[in-house]
């Protein structure tokens, strides 16, 4: 299987594919930056559904439709705050990837676009997060078989730049 990721710079929500994933905080209620960007755009029916899931762990995701945007569903996913790369930061960025993908097999989707998971306030250095999210999710592509095209969309031309340098280095083209 050859698997099919891009990486484009762009606003996440306008995305028209069959899910787009939110790096959201564990109460699911809304937040800065591409959390608060997606509840934004979703409409108040997307807060009103999030309230009746009870939260999200770190390292684990939760779908909701999507309502006002362009995606059908929303997976809502909980990345780690940076302390330093001590407290298994590294793994719980690779099980919202990873858990995600599931989701998406569950949804039976065929396109999904990612943002760059924990890398705003939670501080997740760039260039360790794209190897992860890249490496995290050809190999999960490649293990369960699902047949899913990846977009990273990505706010600044700098995190383009990582992603880009990564998938060279890991021998795709993105």
């Amino acid at each position: 299987m050859n698997p099919r990721i891009s990486c484009v710079q762009g606003d996440i929500t306008l995305e028209q594919v069959d899910a787009i994933v939110n790096a959201a905080n564990e109460s699911l209620l809304g937040g800065g930056g591409v959390d608060g960007a997606i509840h934004r755009a979703a409409g108040p029916e997307l807060l009103a559904e999030c309230r009746t899931l009870g939260g999200c762990p770190t390292g684990e995701a939760k779908a909701t439709r999507g309502y006002r945007l362009p995606a059908p569903s929303v997976i809502h996913t909980v990345g780690p705050v940076w302390q330093g790369g001590g407290h298994g930061e590294v793994e719980l960025l690779a099980s919202c990837y990873r858990q995600s993908l599931r989701l998406a097999g569950e949804l039976v989707c065929r396109t999904i676009a990612f943002p760059a998971i924990s890398c705003g306030v939670y501080r997740f250095p760039i260039e360790l997060a794209a190897r992860t999210s890249i490496a995290t999710v050809l190999e999960t592509l490649r293990e369960s078989g699902l047949d899913l095209a990846v977009r990273w969309v990505l706010f600044s031309e700098d995190i383009l730049a990582s992603w880009k340098r990564e998938a060279e280095r890991l021998g795709c083209a993105c």
